[in-house]
């Protein structure tokens, strides 16, 4: 038989993959496309162009960039391909530590990258049956062409047990008994044989005492004719012959000799029977501490593996999220307590910028305007004014959770299929600024990023006249909560009063609108708003013919804000983050239009 024909001897033809003439399976392309890859917490889903070739997956930052070099691979002989459980566009690619989680446009490219992917793992020859069966036979071959060694085969086999030893042996010493019999006969029948030779010796020269040779005068021997056939007789006699050996004592000797070894061996045999169920025992109690270690080894791999992945996808905010509620709380803090630390360092910086924009006259905003929301924007300010300045204190479904001097916030819960919808409501005395300087600064994309911290980017989306526009603005991430986005329509107005006695009162109302030029994305989960800002100014007189000063003027605030936040983030951890960073938002605010209009004209 030839070397191929021994080769394929192990297996039938069905088992053996088709292959072109490139030594590649049938099948195997290479594929190339784009995919979004998962970078971080802070960047999310990015598009990357990513490329299948020579069982080799490596990605660029785009299509125009393949020729500068990937920014990353992966050797797929060893990966581990798995579809998501619950995203049907989502796959991830995981070799030792390093983890690829990326998303198909569609389930069918998804499937269609899987498949190429498996098709140039087993192409590599790893993990494929027939490359198994490939090495066993070259190994049976090498095993087969190596017949002249000196070792047995027998010697290598597993599994035999002292038993089964001691049960050869016994067969070795049945055999063993059988050859000594049989040596016992052979020495018996040489015995035999020489005793009856000695008495033939015996009668023989007994016969022929009568002719032994006469005694001359002169001391002489003489002998007769049949010398000859004397002579003949005593060299088949040896001296060893003569004295003999005796054959049956050592025989016996033999036999008491080889059963004294057999029957040594055998008890030596017993005393390793007993030694090895006290071994067996020792045996097995180091492979359960064995085991006990092992497991305990893939559990601090896999926590390990966890905390080495802990800012992948699985780890934010979703359905489907691995992290628990108080894991994602003490996330959420963490976070924002490192913004708070940046904003810290930042705030002087920011106080060292001199901005300033036109302030339009007041009658810009006594009224709506004539662009298309015209309508909607007069409606949320009479909403606003109707129950926005209605007092809590007599409302039992309002809740006060802040109070910190002038300054009360108050919450009502609400949730709607899951998603916490609480309105909240807070009320503030500022001294020295005015209602229509705490709107301005409030309503002025100019000096939002002095203000607010909590913005990463905005837009003027669109201008609907001098006092409304659309904003378009992202805040920065949480993790691991999803970063958010808003599109909302801000207007500002000047309520006119009704008689003298009122205060003069002004508004900025945020609420939520869809715009072609800012549509929703999968990088961002779409909040949706309701605010209203509220600030009458109330003057006490001054003394005497004195002026009107910034210590005659009191500005009482009072904000309203109905956010749904959608998404999938636990209640008690946007209730807690509500909790926090209202009251901080309002008093960063204020503290901030008291330092812009400090020495500054009084604005009414």
């Amino acid at each position: 038989m030839s070397d191929n024909q021994s080769w394929n001897s192990s297996g039938s033809e069905e088992d053996v993959e088709p292959r072109d003439e490139s030594g590649h399976l049938v099948g195997v392309v290479d594929l190339s496309g784009v995919l979004s890859k998962w970078t971080n917490y802070i960047h999310g889903w990015q598009d990357r162009w990513v490329v299948l070739k020579n069982n080799t997956l490596s990605y660029y930052k785009s299509q125009d960039e393949t020729e500068y070099g990937c920014r990353g691979s992966l050797c797929l002989s060893k990966a581990v391909i798995t579809p998501h459980e619950f995203d049907e566009c989502r796959l991830d690619i995981s070799v030792n530590d390093s983890v690829w989680y990326l998303r198909a446009q569609d389930p069918e490219h998804r499937h269609q990258w899987i498949d190429s992917i498996e098709l140039h793992r087993a192409d590599s020859g790893y993990g494929s049956e027939s490359s198994l069966r490939r090495h066993g036979s070259m190994l049976s071959l090498t095993s087969a062409t190596s017949g002249f060694s000196a070792t047995s085969t027998s010697s290598f086999k597993k599994g035999h047990s002292l038993k089964e030893k001691l049960a050869e042996m016994e067969t070795f010493r049945d055999i063993l008994c059988r050859q000594v019999d049989t040596l016992q006969k052979y020495f018996d029948s040489c015995s035999d044989a020489v005793s009856k030779d000695e008495l033939q010796r015996d009668k023989i020269v007994e016969d022929d005492e009568d002719d032994f040779p006469n005694t001359r005068t002169d001391g002489d021997f003489l002998h007769n004719n049949n010398n000859g056939s004397k002579e003949k007789l005593f060299q088949s006699l040896s001296p060893k012959g003569i004295n003999g050996i005796d054959f049956k004592g050592e025989a016996i000797t033999f036999k008491a000799t080889t059963a004294g070894i057999l029957a040594t061996l055998s008890h030596c045999i017993d005393l390793m029977v007993k030694r090895e169920d006290s071994w067996q025992k020792r045996v097995d109690k180091e492979m359960e501490k064995r085991r006990r270690i092992e497991d305990g080894y893939k559990s601090a791999l896999n926590e390990l593996k966890k905390k080495s992945h802990f800012g992948g996808p699985d780890y934010e905010e979703g359905p489907n999220s691995l992290i628990n509620e108080d894991e994602f709380f003490d996330a959420v803090e963490a976070a924002l307590d490192r913004h708070d630390k940046i904003e810290e360092q930042s705030h002087t910086e920011k106080t060292r910028i001199q901005r300033s924009s036109p302030v339009p006259p007041g009658d810009v905003y006594s009224s709506t305007g004539t662009h298309r929301f015209a309508d909607k924007v007069e409606e949320m300010v009479q909403n606003h004014m109707t129950y926005s300045l209605q007092d809590v204190g007599g409302d039992a479904n309002w809740q006060l959770v802040v109070e910190e001097g002038e300054m009360k916030v108050y919450r009502r819960e609400v949730e709607e299929n899951g998603i916490v919808l609480d309105p909240l409501k807070a009320t503030h005395s500022v001294k020295g600024v005015t209602g229509h300087e705490i709107c301005h600064y409030f309503w002025d994309t100019t000096y939002r990023n002095d203000w607010e911290t909590t913005i990463e980017s905005f837009n003027v989306v669109e201008t609907l006249s001098d006092n409304a526009a659309i904003v378009y603005q992202t805040h920065k991430r949480v993790w691991p909560a999803s970063q958010r986005d808003v599109l909302y329509l801000s207007a500002m107005r000047k309520i006119m009063a009704n008689n003298e006695n009122d205060p003069d009162t002004w508004l900025v109302c945020n609420f939520s609108v869809d715009h072609d030029d800012a549509q929703p994305s999968n990088k961002c989960v779409r909040a949706k708003i309701n605010i209203g800002m509220i600030c009458q100014t109330l003057v006490s007189p001054p003394e005497g013919d004195k002026e009107i000063s910034r210590d005659n003027i009191l500005c009482k605030i009072t904000y309203v804000a109905n956010v749904n936040p959608g998404g999938w983030a636990p209640a008690s951890v946007l209730r807690a983050v509500a909790k926090r960073e209202y009251p901080k938002f309002l008093k960063r605010f204020t503290s901030y239009v008291q330092d812009k209009t400090a020495g500054k004209p009084i604005l009414f």
